[in-house]
């Protein structure tokens, strides 16, 4: 009676790690699927910045090509402004000349046409005056009317400078704004990626600890269901240590690491990287640094060593073109051409090579090519 009592506890105990691993399951699966979503969204940011960055050089190349032309224009309105005084000293010559011309006039005759010369408030009414004036030179009034002209076409061409220099400085302090804010549009997304980082290491974080979490419930389930197992058993004495190796395939081999959880199956996935896809050759059976992998079959080990993306490993080969191989492993307990048996102790889980997390990779090998576990599990 207390022995059916005992199992009844145990059994109970049972059925609540199931349930609790049931939602540690979708709980490490809705982890991955916002680990996902955080990688994406990097992604994304990443992609925006190097856009930004790309804007940013060429209104750097602008700015630099905008600035040369207007120290170029600034020095042309210089050269310029020295035409323009250039002509001005030539204007001011020209009527000083003509007026030592009139005062030898006047010195000798014609006092009443000097006169009213002399009388002459401004260079227009002086010429409308000299018009009554034959004596004066055509000479000169033709001089004093090009150099006129060529006075006020300086300072048109002036006017016309001095315009294309505002409008140039007004694009100048257009694309320094422009640079600025995308400065600070950068600034913004690298602090962005900054935080996703530290919200992915996090969520990475979160994972690991319901990968451990998970690996040990089902640790303890397989504990109790051993005692379950042994206290129903006849006169209740101990079964062999060696786990017990659930089938779902042909059977043809065992459960390489019972004390695990299956987070990825063989065919395509998306990379552990989270960008693009991948043909996930085996399955991954994800449980605790430590934790003990078997063969799943008697064989003998053809290979057992490290490899850069398969971290330390082991491969069997059996009977028939078989093969199975162990890898990610934390240690090696086997050796090239030594023979195993079924269940036995050959490695234990790690997390060594191409890996984001401690777990056994498994391939079921047929004359060479990868074959899903399941068909012989």
């Amino acid at each position: 009676m207390q022995k059916k009592r005992i199992l009844s506890i145990v059994l109970s105990f049972i059925l609540a790690l199931g349930m609790t691993l049931q939602v540690q399951a979708s709980s490490i699966s809705e982890t991955k699927k916002e680990g996902d979503a955080l990688k994406a969204q990097k992604s994304a940011v990443e992609a925006e910045k190097a856009a930004l960055a790309e804007q940013l050089n060429t209104l750097i190349t602008d700015l630099e090509k905008t600035n040369a032309d207007v120290e170029a224009k600034q020095q042309e309105i210089a050269e310029n402004q020295t035409e323009l005084i250039k002509a001005e000293i030539d204007e001011q010559q020209q009527y000083e000349s003509m007026k030592m011309r009139i005062k030898y006039m006047y010195e000798n005759g014609n006092t009443q046409f000097i006169e009213i010369l002399l009388e002459s408030k401004s260079i227009g009414e002086f010429l409308n005056n000299a018009e009554y004036i034959n004596k004066i030179s055509e000479y000169d009034r033709n001089m004093l009317v090009e150099f006129q002209k060529i006075v006020q076409d300086v300072k048109d061409k002036r006017e016309k400078l001095e315009q294309e220099e505002a409008e140039l400085v007004q694009l100048q302090q257009e694309l320094q704004t422009k640079k600025e804010e995308i400065n600070t549009l950068i600034a913004e997304k690298a602090q962005e990626i900054g935080d996703l980082n530290i919200a992915i290491g996090e969520n990475a974080k979160k994972l690991e600890e319901l990968q451990a979490a998970a690996a040990e419930q089902l640790r303890l389930q397989q504990e109790a269901q051993q005692a379950a197992n042994n206290g129903s058993s006849s006169g209740g004495a101990s079964s062999s240590p060696r786990p017990s190796i659930p089938v779902s395939g042909n059977g043809a081999l065992g459960n390489p690491c019972p004390s695990a959880y299956i987070s990825s199956e063989f065919g395509g996935r998306q990379s552990p990287g989270g960008i693009g896809s991948t043909n996930h050759k085996g399955r991954d059976y994800a449980a605790a640094s430590g934790s003990p992998i078997y063969a799943s079959a008697s064989g003998t080990v053809v290979t057992a060593g490290y490899n850069a993306a398969r971290g330390n490993y082991v491969v069997v080969s059996h009977s028939g073109g078989l093969s199975t191989l162990y890898q990610h492993c934390s240690a090696l307990y086997v050796s090239v051409g030594q023979s195993v048996s079924a269940g036995q102790n050959i490695a234990a889980v790690g997390n060594t090579g191409y890996s984001t997390g401690p777990h056994l990779h498994f391939e079921v090998w047929v004359n060479g090519t990868p074959v899903d576990p399941r068909l012989y599990l």
